[in-house]
């Protein structure tokens, strides 16, 4: 049987999913920012980063330590940001929490810190085509999928 993901009110392809554990999950991109730039998130669907358990919140940032170096060794990539926007102020789309990360390289940002202005950006984008689950056309399901069987080749 397979698992319903949701990432807030939207739905997600188990396809799309490339590592659980009992209470995370992890999902490659929609619109990422850079290569390799996946998502972490609780099974539970949280709001806000406060509001996750104890347990919640170390499973997050266990699997987001394995993800991401497994992920930076992949795209030979020498740093990684790790983020998470926590409430619509501070530029979360959905409101669920998420954790981003993101394989880093020399010079992928002509300042490091813009970033943060490309993440944001894309949030608001993915909020805009979110707004029906039928409307994502940045990334095809093909294109995710296989990703996603690539990243899942890493855990096995």
């Amino acid at each position: 049987m397979q698992m319903d993901y949701t990432f807030g009110p939207h739905k997600i392809d188990h396809k799309d999913v490339f590592y659980t554990t009992h209470l995370t999950y992890a999902f490659v991109n929609l619109r990422p920012v850079l290569p390799g730039h996946v998502l972490v998130c609780p099974k539970r669907e949280v709001k806000r980063f406060a509001d996750l358990t104890a347990e919640e919140t170390c499973e997050m940032w266990v699997s987001a330590k394995r993800i991401g170096h497994l992920l930076e060794k992949y795209h030979k990539a020498s740093s990684l940001t790790f983020t998470i926007q926590d409430g619509p102020h501070s530029g979360q789309s959905v409101p669920h929490v998420h954790i981003h990360i993101i394989p880093r390289k020399v010079g992928d940002f002509e300042e490091n810190d813009e970033i943060y202005d490309a993440i944001n950006e894309a949030e608001k984008e993915l909020k805009k085509r979110l707004d029906l689950d039928k409307e994502r056309k940045d990334r095809s399901s093909e294109e995710r999928a296989q990703e996603a069987e690539e990243y899942r080749k890493l855990f096995s």
